[in-house]
């Protein structure tokens, strides 16, 4: 039996009180409207069909051509968005599942059983069983249409809650607005709606014309963390709690221990490797991978970022970057975008990583700023350092060779390289090329004489670079 599905999402949300439009706003790592895709993918293998209106590009710009299209120029109701749809399924599926781009919590397995609820033509007889429905009894409307049921308890009708008369409010059994039709029979009688006072299409009409012919009219109740539509930023967070606590279990399940799951905040998208912890207050964004045997937080954010094994993150801010295994942030250390840190790195309190490679067994103790540099292996970075990047104009390089060792408040004007071995005074302020095994040291830094005490390891003169700095 084949499935195809409809997402409705060409309304402006205008309840959201934003610019963006709302199948957009993010959710756990995702937009709203991914999410719902997400529930469908892999249900059908015909290709979804979004039907877009306001704000239509971005949506297109999102899913791209995961999905088929068809734009609802004049947003008159759910029951024209489907009208709309009609030319790309006709004759491509036996059943039509049609549900919202704002119901981010339901599942694929709730979605698969309600088209086991309507079998298609060629196993029943013709039209007798017309559509199957979502139905949910709770005491928040949250603005659904309330589901009316003559005395044989069968569907009558639906009716939108703006409609309702003071008992039909009464009502607790509510239309969620997701439906599987009979696609023979919904093509064959979508055109029997008729616009409401306002103008509007409704797509619950179908079903008291579906009762009105004695079709039948089947409906599966709904678990009550699925079917929470978002029609306003409150609507939003409590679909990020209920989120949030899927995905923490799903983790915790696989081999990671989350210390506390209210106050850990995990995209979909992340994944944790075994036996990691994951401390209070930690924040784990977009596509980021944390390693096994981690230890993240408490109180960090990483977001898409890759995270070695047997690394440790405290206290510190992570976006974009790269740690390799064994390498440790914290407290309140800061990688940026570009940032990597090879193997075994020990960056310490107040610390910041730019655009650059630390190699194996760096240390950059504290209070130190490396920005648009190479560090080779073995570097011991100062407290206080600080690569000079910017002229004003462009952002210049330093290039750090194996072993050299950084005086604490050295500064590195760059573009700036310093062999392997050399070393750096105390606050001292490179402005030229240092060779290797050299020592350095002042404002401006110079080569320390053979004489003196510190440099008996050379006497070769400082090999320094002509030009700008001069």
């Amino acid at each position: 039996m084949t499935v195809a599905a409809v997402i409705l999402a060409a309304g402006y949300g205008t309840r959201m009180k934003s610019k963006l439009p709302k199948a957009l706003h993010p959710l756990a790592g995702r937009p709203l409207i991914e999410w719902t895709w997400q529930a469908l993918d892999g249900l059908s293998d015909v290709r979804p069909v979004v039907v877009v209106g306001y704000a239509k590009e971005q949506v297109q710009d999102l899913l791209g051509e995961r999905v088929a299209y068809s734009v609802q120029e004049e947003i008159l109701g759910t029951g024209h968005a489907l009208m709309k749809a009609k030319q790309l399924l006709y004759q491509q599926a036996d059943q039509i599942l049609v549900l919202y781009s704002d119901m981010p919590l339901l599942r694929q397995e709730t979605l698969r059983k309600l088209t086991q609820f309507c079998p298609g033509s060629e196993q029943q007889q013709r039209f007798s069983i017309a559509l199957s429905m979502l139905t949910i009894e709770r005491e928040e409307a949250q603005g659904f249409g309330r589901i009316v049921r003559n005395a044989n308890g069968a569907v009558q009708e639906i009716v939108e809650e703006v409609d309702c008369t003071p008992e039909q409010l009464a009502i607790r059994e509510l239309n969620p607005g997701v439906y599987c039709f009979n696609a023979q029979w919904l093509w064959e009688n979508l055109s029997l709606l008729t616009p409401s006072p306002r103008g509007e299409y409704y797509l619950t009409d179908m079903v008291g014309v579906a009762a009105a012919q004695g079709q039948r009219i089947e409906t599966l109740v709904a678990p009550l963390d699925e079917v929470y539509g978002i029609n306003n930023r409150s609507h939003l967070a409590v679909a990020a709690q209920v989120l949030r606590q899927r995905i923490n279990e799903e983790h915790m399940l696989a081999g990671v221990t989350i210390i506390d799951p209210a106050s850990t905040y995990i995209d979909a998208c992340v994944s944790i490797g075994q036996d990691s912890i994951i401390y209070p207050g930690t924040h784990l964004q977009g596509h980021t991978t944390i390693g096994a045997d981690c230890e993240i937080g408490p109180n960090s954010r990483i977001i898409d970022s890759a995270i070695g094994d047997d690394c440790k993150v405290e206290y510190s801010v992570i976006e974009k970057a790269r740690m390799e295994q064994g390498s440790a942030i914290g407290p309140f250390g800061h990688l940026r975008m570009g940032a990597h840190l090879a193997e075994n790195v020990h960056m310490g309190n107040f610390g910041e990583v730019k655009n650059s490679y630390l190699g194996p067994g760096v240390k950059m103790g504290h209070f130190s700023y490396i920005g648009d540099a190479t560090v080779g292996e073995n570097v011991n970075v100062g407290a206080g350092t600080i690569t000079c990047n910017f002229d004003g104009v462009t952002k210049n390089h330093t290039i750090l060779g194996d072993d050299v060792f950084l005086g604490s408040d050295t500064l590195l004007v760059a573009p700036v390289t310093l062999g392997a071995r050399a070393r750096t005074g105390a606050g001292s302020v490179v402005t030229r090329d240092v060779a290797e095994d050299a020592l350095v040291y002042g404002v401006p830094a110079h080569r320390a004489r053979a004489t003196e005490p510190g440099d008996a390891r050379t006497s070769t003169p400082l090999q320094e670079k002509k030009g700008k700095h001069e």
